[in-house]
């Protein structure tokens, strides 16, 4: 019988802790729960397994640290960080640090399963962000001028009034524009955005 994946959750607030360990239970997942950072880097295991979900946002190493210490370690892991109202900002920068997804408070419980599959079935390889490159490039080709620059500001995690003001439109035209780029590239997600832009090299 194949071993249940392994999903580390790392947050300072115990009932979300056990709320998503039981949503994990459930699912056919094995949750290992930890209450920060320091107290998941103690832990870790050799070989690291499975992947990581964190709170962006807790008291002593944050999210953000908690990945910025695996990439000094050189430790390959494929993470999620959660992250609250207003977090954007912060979440692009974790993605720049290699975090692959990130998922807005309150996300649905299949919103939260759907990023942990496919967090669990990346292989790190070359090839493959070879092809990420592409794919990214070939969706971002299809945007107008304006849109693309509608997403940069997008993957820079400016809000929509500070794209508008930096572009001197309307902020109800930069929705218009960032529903147009969203369906013209497929994205679901803000997440799925700021992905296409870093891989794209915008």
């Amino acid at each position: 019988m194949p071993s249940r994946p392994i999903v580390h959750v790392v947050d300072d607030d115990e009932a979300m802790r056990h709320s998503l360990a039981f949503v994990l239970d459930v699912n056919g997942f094995t949750a290992r729960l930890h209450d920060s950072a320091t107290a998941f880097l103690e832990a870790r295991p050799e070989p690291v397994e499975g992947c990581l979900v964190t709170d962006i946002r807790m008291p002593g190493l944050s999210g953000l640290d908690l990945v910025r210490q695996l990439n000094r370690q050189k430790v390959r892991y494929p993470v999620i960080v959660m992250t609250g109202h207003g977090d954007v900002p912060l979440a692009v920068e974790a993605m720049k640090a290699g975090v692959v997804d990130f998922i807005e408070k309150p996300f649905s419980d299949e919103t939260f399963l759907n990023a942990v599959r496919a967090a669990l079935a990346l292989r790190p390889g070359d090839d493959e962000q070879a092809q990420a490159r592409v794919e990214a490039e070939r969706r971002i080709a299809e945007l107008s001028p304006r849109e693309r620059d509608v997403l940069v500001g997008v993957a820079a995690g400016k809000s929509n009034k500070a794209i508008a003001a930096d572009l001197d439109i309307s902020p109800r035209t930069v929705e218009v524009y960032r529903a147009n780029l969203m369906a013209k590239t497929e994205a679901r997600t803000v997440a799925d955005l700021v992905r296409m832009a870093l891989a794209a090299g915008l």
